[in-house]
């Protein structure tokens, strides 16, 4: 009887360890390897291009104190949360935004053409200004100003 208990208990924390493990995928150093115009930029007006060519090249380290890299991806103080998100939902909802001023925009349109796949996107929430959309556990996008980032995990 002690035995099962005992291996029943392992077998619980094994369970937990894994599932919390599993959760912390985003953790580690990501590089901002490129950046598009994004969607919801004007047309008539062309971004600027400072703020890209500054951040493009540049990593950022999450860890589970802190974020670390260029301003504004820095955070002292993250409060982490994953969630599924839907296309008019991702990059502070500006998909939406976008179908709301035009009844033709397609939200999981503009996401695919972005990478995305499926209707739930996989979204980190940090509490910071930034939040990450996955497109895969290696792969992550971030809106700033009139341009999507996209992050590679190193």
């Amino acid at each position: 009887m002690i035995r099962a208990t005992v291996c029943f208990a392992s077998l619980v924390f094994l369970v937990m360890t894994g599932a919390a493990q599993a959760d912390t995928f985003y953790l580690g150093t990501w590089k901002l390897s490129d950046a598009v115009v994004a969607p919801w930029a004007d047309p008539k007006r062309k971004p600027d291009t400072v703020e890209k060519t500054r951040l493009v090249g540049k990593t950022v380290v999450l860890t589970a104190k802190q974020i670390t890299g260029p301003n504004p991806l820095a955070c002292a103080a993250p409060r982490y949360k994953v969630s599924d998100y839907t296309a008019d939902m991702i990059f502070q909802g500006a998909f939406g935004e976008m179908q709301s001023n035009n009844g033709y925009v397609d939200p999981g349109k503009i996401a695919a053409s972005l990478g995305f796949a499926g209707p739930r996107i996989k979204t980190l929430e940090t509490g910071c200004e930034i939040d990450f959309h996955f497109v895969d556990a290696t792969t992550a996008k971030i809106g700033l100003n009139d341009y999507v980032y996209m992050l590679k995990k190193q």
